[in-house]
């Protein structure tokens, strides 16, 4: 094992060398919980389109990206950002609008995608969603499947049970594996070798890196690899997975970051009231998207009282005072 690998380098680099028009990418977190915020600016900020979007379920990233028109694709179980939009503005229009192709399945569907994708398997067997019409409404033409070989050519297939009535079922569904171009998570701690611990829930970012055949990791703190090494079981992603490691403190911002901060609802609400007005949510892009360089500047444009507001409380990870209406 080499000691010396050095991953490091700047989030716009990163962005710019592994995430390409037409990528396929999944993005980690759960609708406003440690999304990789930074990063879909930067995307954002470099004009990256036609996108092919996975997510287990998103919602602040994910609807940033629709909102910018980078994503032309998406599959995933539900977007939503709490109680600012418990289903994303833009997402939502964007499927009304017809304006981009949209594939829905469970969640625990997308779990197990990623999870076969990870363990180097073509399909998962599961009973979620048998008998219900996730089966036979599809948001990709047959046509369309077959021109592109990224995507698989079914979307669900029921199949008989290989061990009979075994378990209690006859027939199960089986779920395609996802094996995304890249994939980028925001973690609390890396190293420059790409070791990450994840504080609190990790949903479905440890399949989702080890099913990628590239990953970006952006996290809170850059330590030194002793550090990681002295409690090896809390950390999650092996450094073999990893491609780039790029520091960004608050990259989650303005979703929460448990142990660091709590999402902003008052910035998501003004997002989501924006996203409702085409004048106004171009206005705000321009304000906090266009108008900054790096994500840095971003943070300075929303003001230290207001990360400070939402400061982690160290008992419990989140923000005890923050009003959440």
């Amino acid at each position: 094992m080499n000691n010396d690998l050095n991953k490091i380098m700047p989030l716009a680099q990163a962005v710019a060398r592994f995430v390409k028009t037409g990528s396929h990418i999944s993005i980690g977190g759960f609708t406003l919980n440690r999304n990789p915020m930074a990063a879909v600016y930067e995307i954002i900020r470099q004009k990256i389109k036609e996108l092919h979007l996975y997510a287990h379920s998103n919602g602040t990233g994910l609807d940033e990206l629709i909102g910018a028109g980078c994503v032309s694709r998406l599959e995933i179980a539900y977007g939503g950002n709490g109680k600012a939009a418990p289903t994303c503005i833009r997402f939502a229009r964007a499927v009304q609008n017809n304006e981009i192709l949209f594939e829905d399945y469970s969640n625990y569907m997308m779990s197990l995608r990623f999870m076969a994708g990870a363990m180097g398997v073509p399909f998962l067997p599961t009973l979620s969603g048998l008998g219900s019409d996730m089966l036979t409404t599809w948001g990709f033409s047959e046509s369309m499947r077959r021109s592109d070989p990224k995507i698989v050519d079914s979307k669900l297939a029921v199949v008989d049970n290989p061990f009979g009535n075994w378990g209690g079922a006859k027939k199960v569904v089986a779920v395609p594996a996802i094996n995304p171009d890249v994939t980028i998570i925001h973690v609390q701690k890396a190293d420059a070798m790409g070791t990450c611990r994840i504080q609190g829930l990790t949903f479905a970012d440890v399949e989702q890196v080890k099913a990628s055949r590239h990953v970006i990791v952006t996290c809170e703190q850059l330590v030194e690899k002793p550090v990681l090494r002295e409690h090896p079981d809390m950390n999650q992603i092996p450094f073999i997975h990893v491609t780039a490691v790029c520091h960004v403190p608050f990259g989650g911002y303005p979703t929460a970051v448990y142990g660091h901060y709590d999402y902003d609802a008052q910035y998501l609400k003004r997002f989501a009231k924006a996203a409702r007005d085409e004048a106004a949510f171009k206005a705000y892009q321009d304000r906090f998207i266009f108008g900054v360089k790096d994500h840095e500047q971003f943070l300075e444009k929303v003001g230290k009282d207001r990360l400070a507001a939402i400061a982690a409380d160290p008992k419990t990870g989140y923000s005890v005072n923050m009003k959440r209406d």
